[in-house]
């Protein structure tokens, strides 16, 4: 069997590298030949690619910069769900913890150098144990927990199957399968999902001072847990369901010690997810030294994310030279819409052209940097753009975004700066009633009392002067930002360190500013009152 020779095959007494695994779980395939192969599919994604990412290595080195006194939490806290095998066979034998720099994780005289660079991989999900704590604020913000075991073949492969075939991980790999049934629930996922960070005051002193008063730097598990699709009714989903999607026939999935037997439910570790900008800069950088084929990663993340929101131009109308429209915005995700980290943003972009195809107004255009016209923040990153129920201006906005708010209510994008947010509007899945949403998770800004803002939707108006012509044609996009303009604005002004100047010169030259996440067309007619309605539409 071809394998990818970039695997790492390190071994010790508390992981093993993903060449490891490939061994036996690549060369997999559907009855059609569709290729499921396990550390094929990991490898083009952000998990398998989460300490190369040169984003978060320059967001790293800034934030060591900036607050040199914390370092030891800023090299725990960032390891922790970005290296996580580096970070904690460290810890398990009295290493330093250190990213950057001679003699860190990301060094390759570092004994821990193989670990840190296959990011999120096989071992570390596969031996998370169900210690009670999943889900919990105790189990989250990277407190998830590897066993130590002194005989290494009673490491486990936690896994779905209630009766795993074991001889042949046992006597090849040291490891034993067994059912861990966490590992398909989303509590798993949370161990990481839901993170919350310290932070300091303006001083450099600590602010916070317990895990809840914690700043919630994303709350993914939460935001799910608050909403219908963690209530066990109709529309009930896991984190899996959508990130892992599970194969439609039974599978063998491994190519030794199955003895032919197939397996249902089997789920793609492809671990989809929204950022193809970062995908994209790692295949033109040649950045992923095990990934197996990028380009088709970038398609299919970009269609996955094609079907998180819908856009519905629901009416459009002329009355006394204005144009009115009303729009229709629905997150189809589990969780707030964009989700994650708060660098992200969805925005509508809205456009009004006339018979003659002019474009006669523009709300949400974007420009070839990346920065959108006339949005706040990206203009002056110590500001931002309010959440609005109607638009009349160009210059005016919808962007569902988090805020970041330091311990002097200011704007920042210092993530132990921040203290609380000052806008969050991003859209809530549905079920999501924001009256009683825990604070990690509440909406924060005019949002909070926008009526029509709620559990998975949001509709906003538009008010627009127009001309005499008859007819106007409409088009609305929800788009999507990983990297908002206005934030990477403030990483980039630390290009003295060498990590950010990094990352500046590939965000730079990234081919991908921007995802189209849904679209809507429709053509405005001029008002009738209802008694002309019916005269006027059989004209």
């Amino acid at each position: 069997m071809a394998q990818n020779k970039a695997y790492s095959t390190f071994e010790d007494a508390h992981f093993s590298g993903s060449g490891i695994c490939a061994d036996c779980h690549d060369g997999l395939s559907t009855s059609t030949g569709e290729d499921i192969s396990i550390a094929k599919a990991w490898s083009n994604s952000m998990m398998g690619n989460a300490t190369v990412d040169p984003y978060w290595q320059a967001k790293v080195a800034a934030e060591l910069d900036r607050n040199p006194a914390l370092s030891d939490e800023i090299n725990h806290t960032c390891s922790r769900c970005h290296a996580p095998m580096a970070n904690d066979a460290a810890q398990k034998n009295g290493d330093p913890v250190q990213i950057l720099g001679s003699g860190g994780f990301l060094d390759p005289a570092n004994a821990y150098h193989a670990h840190a660079k296959e990011g999120v991989s096989c071992t570390l999900c596969h031996q998370i144990a169900d210690d009670g704590n999943l889900g919990t604020l105790e189990g989250v913000s990277g407190k998830w927990t590897v066993e130590t075991y002194s005989n290494l073949v009673d490491r486990p492969g936690y896994g779905q199957y209630a009766d795993p075939s074991t001889n042949a991980m046992r006597m090849r790999d040291n490891f034993t399968p067994r059912l861990g049934t966490h590992t398909t629930s989303s509590e798993m996922c949370a161990t990481c999902h839901d993170l919350k960070t310290p932070f300091v005051d303006a001083n450099g002193q600590p602010a916070s001072d317990s895990p809840e008063s914690e700043f919630p730097e994303q709350m993914v598990y939460s935001e799910w847990a608050h909403s219908a699709y963690a209530d066990g009714g109709s529309k009930a989903q896991r984190c899996q369901d959508c990130h892992m999607p599970v194969v439609n026939e039974a599978v063998e999935i491994a190519t030794r010690g199955t003895q032919g037997r197939t397996r249902n439910d089997f789920r793609r570790h492809s671990f989809y997810g929204a950022n193809t900008v970062m995908q994209q800069i790692l295949l033109d950088n040649s950045l992923a030294p095990t990934a197996d084929n990028l380009a088709q990663a970038i398609q299919e993340n970009r269609a996955f994310l094609q079907q998180s929101a819908e856009l519905r131009i629901l009416n459009a109308e002329i009355r006394d030279g204005t144009l009115s429209a009303d729009v229709l915005i629905l997150n189809r995700t589990g969780h707030k819409l964009p989700s994650g980290y708060p660098s992200r943003r969805v925005w509508v972009e809205f456009i009004v052209e006339d018979d003659n195809g002019e474009v006669l107004f523009h709300s949400g255009a974007l420009n070839e940097d990346g920065s959108i016209v006339g949005v706040d923040l990206d203009q002056d990153n110590s500001t931002y753009e309010p959440h609005y129920d109607t638009i009349t201006a160009a210059d005016q906005v919808q962007v569902y975004e988090p805020i970041m708010g330091n311990t002097d209510g200011a704007v920042t994008h210092t993530l132990l700066r921040a203290a609380r947010y000052l806008k969050d509007n991003r859209l809530l899945p549905i079920g999501f009633d924001k009256r009683t949403a825990p604070a990690d998770v509440a909406v924060h800004g005019a949002a909070a009392n926008d009526d029509n803002f709620v559990g998975g939707s949001d509709e906003l108006r538009y008010e627009v002067p127009v001309g005499k012509a008859k007819t106007y044609r409409v088009t609305a996009r929800l788009r999507y930002q990983t990297l908002s303009f206005g934030h990477i604005q403030d990483l980039l002004a630390d290009d003295h360190l060498s990590e950010v100047a990094t990352f500046k010169a590939f965000f730079e030259q990234a081919a991908i500013r921007a995802e189209t996440l849904a679209e809507d067309r429709r053509a405005a007619l001029p008002w009738h009152p209802p008694a002309a309605a019916e005269k006027a539409l059989s004209q």
